[in-house]
């Protein structure tokens, strides 16, 4: 009897170490992932630092340091090296992609508050669907699609209540959102080889050197005095570096995060966080930012996140 006992113990113990070990990578994903969110608002909005491209430059540098050190130093996971003069074109086009997705988002948190931003970028399944049947011609069940309908409709009854609404970063935040869709569908197909295959630390380690080297001259070109800029709000706000420092961190911190609990949950157990996650994100920016909201704004968000529980649901039922 006593082998059975100290089994049952051993396993009761690694049971709790992994419950402990998934709530805390859970909790740093969430901070880290809600924390860049409310930073980039803070900054771009309240701070007076209007350079989203020049933004994102800094969280694909962080990315590309962080990912290198993370990789090679710590063993995160095997490097993978690339294979073909192929496939460094296609992680570029994807780069391109990834770069047009989050400089939008970041542009449109210039002119939305975060609630109305995260209610938007709940549709992606919408545009994910929608280019995976353009692009591959792959069909869901039709009561997956069915699904779809409350997601948009969420947004449009959102958009009606929402007293902050912007029609420019509107655009963009829906243009974020597609482009995102879009990146999910292409990596899909330029990276479905076995032997091209890369994990997405792997891949967010040689796309954002691309991306930064895509957004420099963009930067400079779209936003001339930038440099001058940030040198004179560095000097008139002392923590000014700081916050731009850490909010780079971050938003690396979130793509490492969001890998650790990919590999530590399941492909459910991580949609319903991460639908809870947006939730969360718009309740806390909502506290901290004081933007008003309204019953319509927030029953069309609500009917949004339940479209895409349903969405998941469904795609999951009848793969």
């Amino acid at each position: 009897m006593l082998p059975t006992t100290s089994s049952s113990s051993s396993t009761s113990q690694s049971s709790s170490k992994k419950f402990v070990l998934v709530s805390s990578l859970v909790f740093l994903w969430y901070s880290s992932n809600i924390g860049v969110l409310l930073l980039n608002k803070f900054l771009l909005s309240n701070y007076g630092f209007r350079f989203p491209i020049f933004l994102t430059m800094c969280h694909m540098s962080a990315s590309g340091i962080l990912s290198y050190i993370s990789i090679v130093f710590l063993k995160v996971v095997p490097f993978q090296k690339i294979k073909s003069r192929s496939q460094f074109l296609r992680i570029a086009t994807l780069s391109v992609v990834f770069c047009g997705s989050v400089v939008g988002g970041n542009i449109s948190l210039r002119f939305l508050p975060v609630s109305f931003n995260q209610a938007i970028g709940a549709t992606t399944p919408f545009f994910t669907a929608l280019f995976a049947y353009m692009i591959t011609f792959k069909r869901e069940a039709w009561i997956t699609y069915g699904a779809l309908v409350p997601v948009v409709t969420g947004v449009v009854i959102a958009s009606g209540g929402e007293p902050s609404f912007q029609l420019y970063g509107f655009i963009m935040c829906i243009s974020a959102t597609a482009a995102r869709a879009f990146k999910s569908v292409l990596q899909g197909i330029l990276l479905s080889s076995e032997g091209e295959k890369l994990s997405s630390m792997n891949l967010l380690l040689y796309m954002s050197p691309m991306a930064v080297v895509f957004l420099l001259p963009t930067a400079l070109v779209m936003e001339p005095d930038v440099v001058d800029a940030t040198i004179a709000l560095g000097l008139k706000h002392k923590f000014m570096w700081l916050l731009l420092s850490v909010n780079s961190t971050m938003a690396y911190a979130a793509n490492l995060t969001n890998f650790l609990v990919t590999k530590h949950t399941s492909a459910l157990t991580l949609q319903v966080l991460g639908n809870a996650k947006g939730a969360v994100a718009v309740v806390i920016s909502i506290l901290i930012f004081r933007n008003p909201v309204t019953p319509l704004g927030i029953a069309g968000y609500s009917l949004t996140v339940m479209g895409v529980v349903a969405y998941g649901e469904a795609k999951r039922r009848y793969k």
